[in-house]
């Protein structure tokens, strides 16, 4: 019987021919034959074939960008696409007018709005009271009031009128659209598709297209945030309709209703709390877009940062960046109340309804006298002049110096440290190795980890990299990407296991990780600024602690989710906690640890872009002198194309990776 199990069955159970015995090499160490291979030919080549653009140089591809961009506003008048899309941006631009007319800016021959701060602040804490409750009510009172105070009423009012005027618009074309994706397979497909593509894009790329068909000002502003803000709703919202259970769908069917009948009062009901939290991201999203669209002179909050950025003053930078802060979070806060009241209102639940409507009528009628006031009075109308907000900048303005003079050194220090054990030597080894060897070295990679899918995608994504001329630039901005992505890991690791093995850190960090996550990328530049000054490490650290919150997220979800009979497992063996995190936890949860890296690598790009502004150089710098000089728009409009394929590349390799690290079935 020994003998006849030992000898091998020449067909399976299912007749088939018996599988060959294959010694495969592990990933990690075809991965590491292919960086030593690549190591020991840059060490021949180096500087060799780097197709390196000096200083502000074109190729003939940015000049016939360029000549592209003067041909289309050369014809403005005649070309029926550019009339419709300027016409779209002047409707877009009236009502951010008119709206700012109403409540932020004086409404000539009228000295001030038709309503006053008085009155906006009592309107909207009424409707914050009727759709999240008193507690919300509150936080958006202070808020709006906090706005005033520190002298930035007008463009925080702007800010927000942008920020709504574009979801209300990505409302409209949205949530269609997500009834579609959710009933629709084919739809599904093809959105997917469109929409990964659309969000793997940094926010800094999409502001040249638009300006050149939407032109500058408040429909740049609209048009921009519309864009990037209409994915969230359209993936999250027609999750949620998909998500409703089959047998429910069947019940309808049999009850002989019809696809509107079901859609209206069935699968739009049960998918009300994931519509909402399509919206709260649309929200967050529309806000941390029509900050940055100031770049293009779009009103609000956005243009005093941006001004005190370009002059390196921290201190006025720091209070407009405070408020969009307080902006984000009440928005976040007010969406997310709203979501668990009216689950609350449908299953029955919210206290007494009469005594509800009562109190509502009772606000109603303050906001409506607090309106009339800020109608009637100068005092009610126009914010009272304080010097909370200059104070504040003078003491962050000193604050930043002592800092500056107490740990300069440090700073310094780390900074210099992180740039000659690390960023130096991988920039070389990426920008100074021939683009041949480079392009390579990261398709045998590719393949490596992500298999044929992953490959097919670098080819396509270095190849019009390659096309673009500005391999050079964009193999330093992938350098900066991959070194702050490492530092996100290492964070995400530490914290993300951390939260995930004891819930007591759990509950402190992940309220702040979730503040951390509602801050628009442009603010995080700020604090950073401070510390390192204008260099490319610090759009580098402003990036890791931009991407931290999510990866770590991501990281404690996914080692949380480890089966406790497996950890129990472990630990009937005698594993130590160090072998039952690096032999188990780790392993089981790679899934996650890959998603983790992903979104890490696609949040950092998009920092290394904005931080063109603040010395990062790279791609991130010619995008920005794209928008600064007209001459310079082929090359900035090339280097924008170039990061769209960066991003790609970088997620379809991650994803690729991701699939094939899931454990098989």
């Amino acid at each position: 019987m020994t003998d006849v199990a030992e000898r091998p069955s020449s067909v399976t159970s299912a007749g088939a021919p018996p599988e060959k015995n294959q010694f495969r090499l592990p990933h990690w160490v075809l991965g590491l034959g292919v960086l030593v291979t690549w190591v020991a030919i840059w060490a021949f080549t180096k500087g060799n074939d780097t197709l390196v653009l000096p200083g502000r140089e074109h190729t003939d591809l940015h000049n016939t960008l360029t000549g592209f961009r003067d041909s289309v506003l050369g014809s403005r008048d005649t070309n029926p696409v550019i009339q419709f899309t300027y016409g779209l941006g002047e409707w877009f631009t009236n009502a951010v007018d008119w709206l700012q007319r109403m409540v932020s800016v004086p409404d000539f021959p009228r000295p001030v709005p038709q309503v006053g701060w008085l009155g906006v602040t009592g309107l909207a804490a009424w409707v914050t009271l009727a759709i999240a409750g008193w507690r919300t009510a509150v936080l958006v009172g202070l808020s709006f009031l906090s706005f005033g105070i520190f002298g930035y009423w007008s463009d925080s009012i702007d800010l927000l009128i942008v920020t709504f005027v574009a979801v209300a618009a990505s409302v409209i074309i949205g949530l269609p659209l997500a009834v579609w994706v959710g009933t629709s397979k084919i739809a599904n497909t093809v959105l997917s598709n469109l929409l990964d593509l659309m969000q793997t894009m940094p926010t800094f790329v999409y502001l040249l297209p638009i300006v050149l068909f939407f032109g500058i000002g408040a429909s740049a502003a609209v048009v921009a945030t519309l864009v990037y803000a209409l994915p969230p709703i359209i993936r999250i919202a027609g999750h949620g309709i998909r998500s409703v259970s089959e047998t429910t769908i069947e019940a309808t069917d049999a009850a002989g209703q019809t696809a509107s009948q079901r859609l209206l009062k069935v699968q739009l009901p049960l998918a009300r709390k994931t519509i909402v939290v399509g919206l709260n991201q649309t929200i967050m999203a529309a806000l941390s877009m029509a900050t940055l669209a100031s770049y293009v002179d779009g009103p609000g909050l956005g243009k005093p940062v941006l001004d005190a950025l370009v002059k390196n003053n921290v201190g006025d930078a720091f209070v407009p960046g405070m408020l969009i802060v307080v902006m984000a979070v009440m928005l976040d806060r007010t969406t997310t109340a709203a979501s668990e009241r009216s689950e609350l209102l449908a299953r029955g639940g919210g206290g007494n309804a009469t005594a509800r409507r009562v109190v509502l009528g009772a606000a109603a009628l303050v906001a409506l006298v607090l309106t009339y006031l800020s109608r009637t009075y100068a005092w009610a109308a126009e914010f009272p002049a304080t010097t909370w907000g200059p104070w504040l900048s003078e003491r962050v303005d000193s604050f930043v110096g002592w800092v500056t003079a107490t740990f300069g050194g440090f700073t310094e220090g780390v900074k210099n440290l992180t740039s000659d054990v690390v960023l130096n030597p991988m920039q070389s080894l990426l920008a100074e190795s021939p683009w041949w060897l480079t392009g390579l070295a990261i398709l045998a990679l590719a393949w490596i980890v992500g298999g044929r899918r992953a490959f097919l995608a670098a080819v396509v994504c270095l190849a019009g990299i390659r096309y673009f001329d500005l391999w050079h630039d964009a193999m330093i901005t992938l350098n900066m990407t991959l070194v702050a992505t490492a530092m996100v890991m290492v964070l995400a690791l530490v914290f993300g296991v951390w939260m995930a093995r004891r819930r007591g850190v759990d509950l402190i960090l992940r309220p702040l990780l979730d503040a951390g996550q509602t801050i628009p990328p442009f603010v995080y530049l700020i604090p950073v600024l401070a510390l390192f000054g204008p260099t490319r490490f610090t759009a580098i650290v402003a990036g890791v602690v931009y991407a931290a919150p999510a990866a770590i997220k991501l990281v404690a979800d996914g080692v949380k989710g480890v089966s406790p009979g497996t950890i129990e497992a472990s630990r009937s063996t005698g594993a130590t906690t160090w072998q039952e995190i690096t032999k188990v936890q780790l392993p089981m949860a790679r899934g996650s640890l890959v998603l983790a890296a992903n979104q890490g690598l696609l949040y950092v790009l998009a920092m290394a872009v904005i931080g063109g502004m603040v010395g990062a150089g790279a791609l991130g710098y010619d995008v920005v002198l794209g928008f600064s000089r007209s001459e310079e728009w082929g090359k900035g409009a090339a280097a924008g194309l170039t990061i769209v394929l960066l991003g790609i590349l970088i997620d379809r390799i991650t994803r690729a990776a991701a699939e094939r690290s899931q454990p098989t079935r």
